[in-house]
C-alpha cells in the first residue's frame, strides 16, 4: 500500500495557515513576528532550549513571510534586518543563499 502524501502546514501572505506538499523554505516565530533561514543559529539554539517549537511557523518563501507581516532575523539575515531597522522596505532576496566567507 503506498504511503499517503506528506503535507506541511505553512503560513500564507495573509497570515492564515494552509497545507502544502512542499516544506517551507523559511521558519518564523509567531509571537516575535520574525522569520529567518531554517539553519539559523539563534533559532536552533532556541529550539534546543525547548518551548520555541510551539510558536514556530513556516513560509514557502521570503516574500510570503514579509507579506504576512514578519520581520527578518538579525542573526541569519543581517542585511535584510538592517534595511528593516532603518525603515526601508525589505525585499525578498533569497536569504537561503550561502554567505561568502571573509
Amino acid at each position: 500500500m503506498p504511503e499517503p502524501a506528506r503535507t506541511y502546514l505553512l503560513l500564507g501572505g495573509d497570515g492564515r495557515p494552509y497545507a502544502s506538499p512542499v516544506p517551507g523554505a523559511f521558519g518564523g516565530h509567531r509571537s516575535g513576528r520574525r522569520y529567518g533561514r531554517l539553519d539559523c543559529r539563534a533559532a536552533l539554539q532556541a529550539l534546543a532550549r525547548g518551548g520555541y517549537a510551539r510558536h514556530r511557523v513556516f513560509f514557502a518563501d521570503e516574500a510570503t513571510a514579509i507579506a504576512a507581516g514578519y520581520r527578518p532575523c538579525a542573526v541569519c539575515l543581517p542585511r535584510e534586518y538592517a534595511l528593516w531597522k532603518q525603515g526601508q522596505p525589505v525585499r525578498a532576496t533569497g536569504g537561503n543563499r550561502k554567505r561568502p566567507r571573509p
